[in-house]
Formats: structure tokens, C-alpha cells, sequence
């Protein structure tokens, strides 16, 4: 395409299009140069470009803005290359459905059926997605794994990246025995390891072992960034985070090629994670985007990660603490070290996005925060605390005072809704749990995400988590901190890009921003509300550019 005509005025024209701009929330057309919004109105409106190319083919579509997943992880897109266990169906970035697994018979099943088409004798056998608070009180251990493989090594990353599995083979390869001290390595009444893994530092022998693969680093993998902007793009997803990454030169190279390529879908946001390579510190991030950052990759986000998992047990709670008397979680940072690590990031201007779980986690990062704000004021730092989950309605009002964005997990509602109800924290705190309401009304910028891997991308589903809070078995919990759609629609585009400083553009559909549009077969805000995760996306449009999902029709 040659600049004359990448510079065209080209004229959509839909049934409904939802700006997200207060100043004019509704129109049927928009009028698109290069890359970039020109004008958005009615028919009259468009009357000053005569000669430009009329796009009318989504005459009948919704157009609102590009749906921004603002907390997801490339490593979606790598995790196809190993054998989903989860208990939910899931597509896969071409579009096949894996049924859930509702019993541990059924996991070791897949299991044993990938083992055996495995042409190689000594690869390791990879897996993902299983949870083991979802099946009561069973857990898998190394006898379950053994009777797939004594000689094979196994390994089963869980749903929440947080813990691992691995049998007997995979224990020796990694050294790990009764003698090894880490915190996070199981072990029974014997003083035995029992092959499950909690949290980075015990884990990190095996991914010694097994490199790369089920890491949360998969920027450096150009297939998985191609087969993550799949997965994005088929849920209305325009902007994206990769919100752990080394930013290592072969991964920001890989990035700058992949978003090179026109024919890419996504815009992406990695964020530094000095946790696993803090070389170069706040330099690092800074260097990266004079080298890389272009309209589809930017730079800024730096990312901590505090405690662990709620269903994991690893999260760290304030008294009562978990409801069956389980032991506080772990401390993934310890909090005496996060004054050091935050102030060269703060004072360099960067943004800190920080993961709390744990109303614990939460209240020891806000005394941080509070203490090197008042040391070093800084305005509209917009440092966001990313899932608070079990946030207090006063550390939500303290958050806001300290001029903090939220980032709430509210898909957690209906994975695992049931599960914290009757087993982690019980039914009176998972009653507010991702409290997107009470952030609502204190004013917060505020959005919601998906955590993919965690669970998959989709927006439109993560706002309807948030509107209706339903779980897996249909419990409501806590009416009170529901959603209105309006709302949820905000928080899934302009509430995303502000949280990531990104509202200048993306976020809204109006002139001078870019031309970043998901495109939907109804309009979310006329059907029922429990019908929001229904609404079928057609494609999206990425910089004026149409990518139209497979199958669509115009």
C-alpha cells in the first residue's frame, strides 16, 4: 500500500457505533485517514469527504472501540504446545473446542493418551490448565503421575501459573528430594516430596530443566505471539499486555517483527518484570522503547508480582485468614524489600503494576506506596494494583486517595466463585470480592481482565462476570458490587487504557485517536443483560485495517 493511499479517507458505516466519548456516545458513521479517527457523526457529517472510499459492508454491525485485555500474558499463545487439563472447554487458537475434565480419572486419561503419542522415549511431557481446588479434596501427586510415566518426565503447570505438578522422573531430573529446603516444595508426613510445586522459587528447578516452555516469558517465541494475536483478535481485542517480560533483545526483536507485519491484529504493551531479570532496571524499559516502541508496541508498565493465588492457598489474607485454617500464603516479594525495588521506577517515571491477591498483599503495597509518595510526590503516576481480589472497601478508598488505578480479576467470579465460597475464604468475603462496585462509586479508573492464561480472553465475558457475578453453578455473590453494562463496557476500553496511560490512543472511538474498532453482532447494551457474554464478535479493525474473524459473514 503506497502513502497516497494509506492516507485515503475511507467512511465506515454501521447500525450503531459506541464511542465511549461522554461528548458523543453514539453515531452510524466514522471517517478514517491512515490510521487515524477524522471524524465521527451521522451521514451529514461525512458530507465534507466526497470522493472517500465508503466501507458499507458493516452497515448492519455494532462498532465500539477495541476491546482492551489490559492483564494477559503471551504465554497464551505458547501453551498449545502442551495438552490442556483444565476443567472448563476451551478453543485453541485455531478454533478447536477441548472439553473440560470433571474428574482426575479424566485428566490422567489425556495424560496417558499424550504420553503415548510422544514419538520421543526421553521428551518431557508438558501439560496445563488442571486445578485441583475444583475436584474437592483430591490432589494428584507423584503415585497418579508414576502410573502414567515412571520413566517419562512429567510436568503440569496449573491454571493459575502459581503451582506445578511433576512425577517421580521430573523430581530426580530436578534434584529436588526430601533434603531440598525451598519454601513451596510439598512434602508428606514422611518428609517426601509429593510432586506439586507452589510458587516461582519452587518451581524454578524444574524450569531449569524443561527451559523455556510453560514460561511466563513467551515474548521471545514468534509463534506464540502470532497464535496469542489469534486468540485475541477472535475476542474483540484490539490492545493487549504481555504483563511479565524480560524485554530481552531476541524477545523485543521478535515483537518488533511480528507487530511489524501488517497482516498482525494486536497492538501490545509488555511490561518489564524485574522479578525475573532485574539487569538494567528502570534504563531497561526506557531503552526498549527508544529501540522498539512503535503504534503497535508500547512500553511503561513495570510488573511485581507480591503474593501468590487464592485458590492455591498461596495468596497472603489478613486475620481470619483462610477458611479452613490453612496456613498463610507466601510473600513472592518479601515486604521489607519492596521500598528498594519500587523508588528506581517511581522516580524514573515509570508505572508500577503491582499483583496483590491477598487483602494482606494489598494493605502492605499501599503502606509502600503511601511512603514513597509522601517522600516523592509524583502526579498522575496512576500505579495499579493488579487482580485485588480480596480488597477491603476502605483500602479501595486509600488506593484512590493515593491517586492508584485497579485492575480487578473479575472472571474469578465464575471459575472459582463456588470454590472460595465453600473452601478458600468462604462466603461472606467472596461476596466482595473483585469489588468493581465500590470502586465505581469512589471514582477510580478501574478496569478488568482475563489473566490469560489463567483463563481465556475474552472481554466481553470478564465484563459480564463483572454485571452479573454469577459462578459456574449460577450462585450470585454479592448483588451489591454488581455492575451496570454501561460501566462494564468503560472499564473493558477506556477504564483499560487509562489504566495503562494509553487513553490518548486508544480507549474510545473520536477523532485524532486510532482507528481501533471491535466489530459485534448486537448491541451489547440492548440485550439482556445476562446475555453480554453471548454477543458474537464479526472482527475487529486495527488501524482503519478490517480482520475479519474466521467464518464471518459480512
Amino acid at each position: 500500500m503506497n502513502h497516497e493511499t494509506s492516507e485515503r479517507v475511507r467512511i465506515f458505516a454501521a447500525r450503531t457505533i459506541l464511542t465511549m466519548n461522554p461528548a458523543q456516545p453514539q453515531a452510524t458513521h466514522v471517517a478514517v485517514r491512515g490510521s487515524t479517527v477524522l471524524a465521527v457523526g451521522g451521514e451529514a457529517d461525512m458530507a465534507a469527504w466526497p470522493d472517500a472510499e465508503r466501507i458499507d459492508h458493516l452497515r448492519g454491525k455494532v462498532l465500539m472501540p477495541g476491546l482492551i485485555e489490559a492483564h494477559s500474558h503471551l504465554m497464551e499463545g505458547a501453551m498449545w504446545d502442551a495438552v490442556y487439563l483444565g476443567y472448563f472447554d476451551r478453543r485453541d487458537p485455531d478454533g478447536r473446542l477441548w472439553p473440560g475434565l470433571r474428574t482426575l480419572d479424566a485428566v490422567l486419561a489425556r495424560l496417558a493418551e499424550a504420553e503415548r503419542a510422544l514419538p520421543d522415549a526421553q521428551a518431557t511431557l508438558l501439560a496445563w490448565g488442571f486445578d485441583p481446588i475444583l475436584f474437592g479434596s483430591s490432589r494428584l501427586s507423584v503415585r497418579e503421575l508414576d502410573r502414567v510415566s515412571r520413566t517419562r518426565p512429567i510436568v503440569i503447570l496449573h491454571a493459575s501459573v502459581h503451582l506445578m505438578n511433576v512425577n517421580s522422573a521430573m523430581l530426580a531430573l530436578a534434584g529436588i528430594d526430601e533434603d531440598t529446603d525451598i519454601d513451596g516444595i510439598h512434602k508428606d508426613a514422611e518428609g517426601q516430596p509429593t510432586g506439586e510445586l507452589q510458587e516461582f522459587a519452587a518451581m524454578y528447578p524444574v524450569q531449569k530443566v524443561i527451559g523455556s516452555a510453560l514460561s511466563l516469558a513467551a515474548a521471545e517465541q514468534r509463534e506464540a505471539i502470532w497464535k496469542f494475536g489469534r486468540v485475541a483478535q477472535l475476542a474483540g481485542v484490539t490492545t493487549a499486555t504481555d504483563l511479565v517480560s524480560d524485554l530481552s533483545p531476541q524477545g523485543l526483536a521478535a515483537l518488533r517483527e511480528v507487530t511489524g507485519d501488517a497482516a498482525y491484529p494486536l497492538r501490545i504493551v509488555p511490561a518489564f518484570a524485574p522479578q525475573r531479570n532485574p539487569e538494567g532496571g528502570a534504563a531497561r524499559v526506557h531503552t526498549a522503547a527508544a529501540s522498539s516502541a512503535s503504534d503497535k508496541l508500547q512500553f511503561g508498565p513495570v510488573k511485581f508480582i507480591v503474593d501468590g493465588s487464592i485458590q492455591g492457598f498461596t495468596a497472603r489474607l489478613r486475620a481470619p485468614g483462610y477458611a479452613g485454617g490453612q496456613p498463610n500464603g507466601l510473600w513472592l516479594i518479601p515486604p521489607s524489600q519492596l521500598p528498594a525495588l519500587f523508588e528506581p521506577f517511581h522516580l524514573a517515571g515509570l508505572q508500577l503494576h503491582i499483583h496483590t491477591n491477598g487483602d494482606e498483599a494489598t494493605e502492605v503495597v499501599l503502606d509502600v506506596i503511601e511512603d514513597l509518595l509522601a517522600r516523592h510526590p509524583r502526579a498522575d503516576h496512576r500505579h495499579t494494583l493488579q487482580h485485588c481480589q480480596l480488597a477491603s472497601s476502605a483500602q479501595l478508598q486509600r488506593a484512590a486517595r493515593l491517586g492508584m488505578c485497579v485492575n480487578f480479576f473479575s472472571n474469578h467470579l465464575y471459575y472459582w466463585g463456588d470454590a472460595h465460597a465453600g473452601q478458600t475464604v468462604g462466603i461472606e468475603w467472596a461476596s466482595r470480592m473483585n469489588a468493581a462496585g465500590t470502586a465505581r462509586r469512589l471514582g477510580m479508573d478501574f478496569s478488568m481482565h482475563s489473566d490469560a492464561p489463567i483463563t481465556p480472553i475474552n472481554p466481553l465475558f470478564t465484563a459480564w462476570c463483572a454485571v452479573q457475578r454469577e459462578t459456574a453453578s449460577g450462585r450470585v455473590l454479592g448483588e451489591a458490587e454488581r455492575l451496570s453494562v454501561d460501566d462494564a463496557l468503560h472499564a473493558i476500553t477506556m477504564g483499560a487504557a487509562r489504566t495503562l496511560k494509553l487513553e490518548q490512543r486508544v480507549g474510545s472511538i473520536e477523532p485524532g485517536k486510532l482507528a481501533d474498532f471491535a466489530v459485534l453482532e448486537d448491541d451489547p447494551r440492548t440485550v439482556a443483560p445476562a446475555a453480554l457474554k453471548d454477543v458474537k464478535i464479526w472482527g475487529t479493525v486495527l488501524g482503519g485495517r478490517i480482520f475479519p474473524a474466521p467464518g464471518s459473514q459480512p
